[in-house]
């Protein structure tokens, strides 16, 4: 598979670069650097979050019927 390099945009082979879809390991850290230092962002939840399959936390003080 053909791609560009996300960092240095060189033209990269999935056959034939071990760092897919990286052009070398310096462009791959510099990702992984990015990633660690929040540049890039996830902008969507990944999941959808759905408040009524959740039981709400119980409360210690209150007490079960008929106690």
């Amino acid at each position: 598979m053909k791609h560009r390099c996300p960092i240095c945009r060189k033209p990269t082979d999935s056959v034939t670069d071990a760092d897919f879809p990286f052009c070398s390991d310096r462009c791959r850290l510099a990702d992984l650097g990015n990633w660690a230092a929040e540049r890039y962002v996830v902008s969507e939840p990944v999941f959808e979050e759905d408040s009524s399959d959740e039981t709400p936390p119980r409360d210690p003080q209150e007490h079960e019927p008929g106690q």
